[in-house]
């Protein structure tokens, strides 16, 4: 029976991230050369990446972008532009994972501004940026226009889409805990949550310089920790090089080039 248990649970991951996805769908085209200039004018990731990189990058969020749609909410208007930030959130956490992508996601959705957890936009305590749906949203996520955006163009240590794709990547194994255990290493498991375990107690001593969101709990630890990773990875290097070295060999990137 625990054999049975174990070959059912290895489908269903094989079909949470395999490569081939549902038919595309028709969605608008982004001519390749126009997709080159943007992407490169606007998302560093992109822009550091060999040229032959580069081809593979933009072929993925194109992918992305065909089996995924990009729904506005209340007036939002949605430019070129938003859908390629949105394909790029996607792609940086699992561009070293060829055969990767987000079976378990149907539908972003962008809304004008910060919103509650139940999705209200007019609530005096509206403060959420961005969200993996749940429930009635199940395969759904939501994502603050405007905090997408800055995640890109304010060239700062949060990145809003991102974070929101890490939680889908940590959400893979059943738990969104902060332990991604189709992307950790076996051997890393260990270190990464006595890392992680003591880092969080640090943030909610106050005595961490990391954003004090990540003590929140440990899916937002990691996923905080993978906007470090990524947007300013030097930083995270600095002054914490063990989470850093995990965090490599977690997503399979040099963000910093060899060694």
């Amino acid at each position: 029976m625990k054999f049975i248990l174990v070959a059912v649970l290895l489908l269903a991951i094989f079909g949470f991230f395999r490569k081939k996805k549902k038919k595309e769908e028709e969605a608008p085209g982004i001519v390749p050369d126009h997709m080159h200039d943007l992407l490169a004018q606007h998302v560093d990731f992109y822009a550091k990446l060999a040229p032959e990189a580069q081809a593979q990058f933009r072929a993925r969020v194109q992918h992305f972008l065909a089996t995924t749609r990009i729904s506005p909410v209340d007036g939002v208007e949605i430019t070129e532009l938003d859908r390629l930030y949105v394909g790029a959130s996607a792609i940086i956490p699992i561009f070293s994972f060829s055969d990767w992508a987000y079976n378990n996601l149907d539908e972003v959705l962008l809304y004008p501004g910060t919103f509650t957890k139940d999705f209200d936009t007019e609530h005096a305590d509206k403060n959420v940026l961005g969200m993996v749906g749940d429930g009635a949203m199940h395969r759904m996520m939501i994502l603050s226009q405007p905090a997408l955006r800055a995640g890109f163009e304010q060239h700062g240590a949060g990145n809003t889409g991102i974070h929101e794709f890490v939680h889908l990547l940590d959400k893979a194994d059943g738990a969104t805990d902060g332990v991604p255990e189709y992307m950790l290493p076996a051997d890393l498991a260990t270190p990464w949550i006595k890392y992680m375990h003591q880092e969080i107690r640090q943030i909610r001593e106050h005595h961490s310089d990391l954003n004090p969101y990540a003590g929140t709990n440990e899916a937002e630890f990691f996923a905080v920790l993978s906007e470090y990773f990524f947007q300013k990875p030097q930083l995270l290097k600095d002054h914490h090089p063990e989470l850093f070295r995990i965090l490599e060999a977690t997503y399979k990137q040099q963000p910093l080039g060899e060694d």
